[in-house]
């Protein structure tokens, strides 16, 4: 009996302590489009001289970068690698300019596409035969690796160099679009097409809208392949795909960061409001050191907001414009990520701010602090008490009279600044 117990014991202790359950580590359903082309032993690009695209988040499901694989594929020659913001390895930081080097690990070179080019000359794409893209993407149009995609297909058109994208998932889905298009003269970096601000497309899909609808500038177009994934479908998110999540950069260490980037992304870039950057939270608080964060947060609240539901934070970031100072404000949790509109959170936000605190009015902040005339600027938006608000500082408006029209936002109202 004694030594029944024993084994009773053992067996529990064992199945205990053994090997975590399926639902903490996911099976992989989807293929990348790395993965996808190495089943085929990378075909496409056989006896080729190879210029790839790319930075940290282009792994397959065992972590093995495409740098990695591509050098070491003995029937293909790596000879080029092309850094957009942050590096092909990832140890840049936000905004921060690259240079060219030597990679570490396989000691090809590397040119800089954010730096002082954006795109590609003549002398960095000598001795390449053919472009390959593989990054992964976050859904939002302001995110810049997409606006490196784009002009490295102009320079391939130009060169007359096949580019290849392999493609990858949208962790924001494939259904949700928000946010206007980008129109003619206000163009950059951060909205390098006219697409809306949530596009709901793969890198893949995407790269096809741009190149068969002239949507690069001067209408060109290049010799595209896009290697689709296996197993993604439009309803996935992230999780859904099994696979593992690289930070896109410092401020996205998770796959559903992305959402949050989307949330507060815009607004944070005024410089006026926190979104958390330079805190442990990035994109995922707005706060200032003048909020009362329960008064926010109660009438943030008080919006019904499908899915999204506000609490109150203080906190002091570790960096950045706010360091070491008291902020308060709300965190903001997606709770339905099917109901929650995304890129409108912070647009209510700037709305309940302007009703409690209207001597901080954001726009004339904006301006004043980065010296910039207010009669560059173009406000949009269907409140006619907003609109005349913006006029009041100089600031160019449209004032929405089609409620209609306000759908592409997912949203009752509308609120943007350029």
């Amino acid at each position: 009996m004694k030594y029944f117990t024993v084994m009773i014991l053992m067996s529990f202790f064992i199945s205990a302590c053994g090997p975590a359950k399926s639902e903490s580590q996911p099976q992989t359903v989807v293929k990348t489009g790395i993965e996808v082309l190495q089943t085929r032993k990378f075909d496409i690009l056989k006896g080729k001289k190879v210029g790839l695209i790319t930075n940290q988040t282009a792994i397959n499901s065992n972590f093995e970068s495409a740098i990695d694989l591509l050098y070491q594929c003995k029937d293909l020659e790596l000879v080029a690698l092309y850094a957009p913001e942050h590096g092909v390895r990832g140890d840049y930081t936000a905004g921060e300019k690259v240079g060219n080097y030597k990679d570490e690990a396989t000691g090809v070179q590397v040119y800089s596409l954010y730096g002082k080019y954006r795109k590609p000359n003549a002398e960095m794409l000598k001795n390449v035969e053919l472009l390959v893209f593989d990054i992964q993407d976050i859904g939002s149009r302001s995110y810049t690796y997409i606006s490196t995609m784009g002009v490295c297909m102009e320079a391939a058109a130009e060169h007359k160099i096949p580019f290849v994208v392999l493609d990858r998932p949208n962790p924001l889905g494939g259904k949700r679009i928000e946010g206007n298009i980008a129109e003619e003269g206000f163009f950059s970096f951060v909205s390098q097409f006219a697409i809306p601000y949530v596009h709901g497309l793969t890198v893949g899909e995407l790269a096809q809208l741009l190149n068969g609808e002239a949507l690069l500038n001067g209408g060109v177009s290049c010799e595209l392949t896009v290697v689709p994934m296996e197993g993604w479908h439009r309803d996935m998110s992230f999780e859904d795909t099994g696979l593992p999540w690289v930070l896109s950069s410092p401020h996205i260490p998770h796959a559903y960061s992305a959402a949050y980037y989307t949330a507060t992304g815009v607004l944070g870039e005024l410089g006026v409001i926190s979104e958390g950057v330079g805190y442990t939270l990035p994109f995922q608080v707005l706060a200032a050191p003048w909020i009362d964060a329960f008064t926010i947060t109660k009438e943030m609240n008080a919006l019904n907001l499908p899915g999204v539901t506000f609490r109150p934070i203080i906190f002091k970031p570790y960096y950045g414009k706010y360091q070491g100072q008291k902020m308060q404000g709300v965190q903001i949790h997606i709770q339905d990520y099917t109901k929650a509109p995304l890129l409108p959170i912070q647009f209510h936000f700037m709305e309940v701010h302007h009703r409690l605190y209207p001597d901080k009015d954001i726009f004339e902040y904006v301006l004043r602090e980065n010296n910039i005339e207010a009669k560059e600027c173009l406000f949009i938006d269907d409140s006619k008490e907003h609109v005349e608000t913006a006029e009041k500082l100089g600031i160019q408006c449209i004032h929405l009279v089609n409620r209609d029209l306000c759908s592409v936002f997912n949203t009752p109202d509308l609120s943007v600044i350029f």
